[in-house]
């Protein structure tokens, strides 16, 4: 991919993968980047600032104090002119700034005054990348919209096997080359996604639900924005934060969702439907909560409007994507309800193994098309999954004009 004229910031933090960053900016120069390098104080005790400014056109970025002529605040500067933002190697420190808004040195000053895409190539010791600490901090980047380049298994340099190791600069290059060039694939094209669980309340505390995280849903609402699009993301009740950018509609019952849903699927030209709606809601809501002696023992039940199938008889020109999760017979079911439902796509998800799927970070995935073809994925991260189905929903865009 040619890359003439984009502007990278590179940045590169203290530890032993630093000396990759060198090749991963002569790559990204010879792709015909814009390369401009910022060095943390540890990064310089790894690799000298010369091997780095004998590569780049760019001024190298070292100390935000030091002006000399320049007419512009540095990092102010650099920050708003970059449009990719990539830190390789992130080291846990550098994440665990950044996810917290600490800005105590250029690099991550930088971070918090960018407006451009940021991503971030973590490398560190496997326990530091496992910590509980450090999986947080990532999740609330990733919340942010910031992408991640998942590090590698391997021998680190403890000496230790496992998952932590610098993605190789070939994977860290394809991913910044897929960020510009996703970066205008659904300009002008609005989606509607919906994510998360719906709660039938019984009484003021009690209430009926199911597992879904809604991490599927935001992984899309986030893949959607990166390439362009306007997303809106009616969300059920999670602990996510909405990724900046999308129109946010929050509710909490299942025929909320469904008036909110209705109320924007005029503007869409694509829906995935990742929500997990409750079927069901209770004849009776009690206004206080119940005492467990006067509780019933037996409730009935209302069914709740299937929203999928009221989309596919409202259907026109736009492009529906619905999600079957199933414990058995998987791919018979999807393929019964993508017809019913008259779907364009539909993600068949078995959640009968309980290390994946709801509310985990990870899946493994049937894409199931109207033509009748299955593709099956390898569990992936959810982040990658959504990138899966976001690059399936391309090719059905009506043309431009058309």
């Amino acid at each position: 991919m040619n890359l003439s004229s984009k502007r990278v910031l590179l940045g590169v933090c203290g530890g032993i993968a630093a000396y990759k960053a060198v090749e991963l900016l002569r790559q990204l120069s010879k792709l015909g980047a814009e390369v401009q390098v910022v060095l943390t104080r540890h990064a310089q005790e790894f690799v000298t600032p010369l091997t780095f400014q004998a590569l780049s056109d760019q001024p190298l970025l070292t100390d935000m104090f030091r002006l000399e002529q320049e007419r512009e605040i540095t990092h102010v500067a650099a920050a708003q002119q970059a449009e990719l933002f990539l830190v390789a190697p992130a080291t846990a420190n550098l994440i665990g700034k950044y996810a917290n808004g600490i800005a105590d040195d250029f690099l991550t000053t930088l971070l918090l005054a960018t407006t451009a895409q940021v991503m971030l190539a973590p490398a560190m010791n496997t326990k530091m990348y496992l910590h509980p600490a450090t999986q947080h901090n990532l999740a609330t980047l990733r919340g942010w919209g910031t992408l991640i380049v998942e590090p590698q298994e391997g021998e680190l340099a403890c000496k230790e096997i496992g998952i932590g190791k610098l993605a190789a600069v070939e994977t860290i290059v394809e991913a910044a080359c897929a960020y510009f060039r996703r970066g205008l694939e659904f300009e002008g094209v609005t989606l509607l996604v919906t994510a998360g669980p719906t709660r039938e309340p019984l009484d003021a505390v009690r209430f009926l639900s199911n597992a879904s995280s809604g991490k599927m849903g935001y992984a899309v609402a986030r893949a959607a924005l990166a390439r362009g699009a306007k997303v809106i993301l009616i969300s059920g009740p999670t602990a996510l934060t909405p990724p900046p950018g999308c129109t946010f509609v929050g509710v909490e019952t299942a025929l909320e969702m469904y008036e909110a849903v209705l109320q924007h699927f005029p503007a869409a030209d694509v829906v995935v439907k990742t929500a997990a709606v409750s079927d069901f809601r209770f004849v009776e809501r009690h206004p206080y909560k119940m005492k467990k002696d006067e509780a019933p023992l037996s409730t009935h039940f209302l069914r709740n409007p299937d929203i999928l199938l009221e989309l596919g008889r409202r259907k026109g020109r736009a492009v529906l994507v619905g999600f079957a999760a199933e414990t058995h017979d998987v791919v018979d079911y999807a393929r019964g309800k993508l017809v019913e439902k008259n779907l364009d796509l539909i993600v068949a998800n078995d959640i009968s193994d309980g290390r994946i799927g709801m509310g985990s970070d990870t899946n493994r995935v049937t894409i199931i098309s109207r033509s009748g073809a299955l593709e099956h994925l390898p569990e992936n991260s959810k982040e990658k999954v959504a990138g899966a189905i976001l690059d399936r929903v391309l090719p059905l865009l009506p043309r431009r004009g058309a």
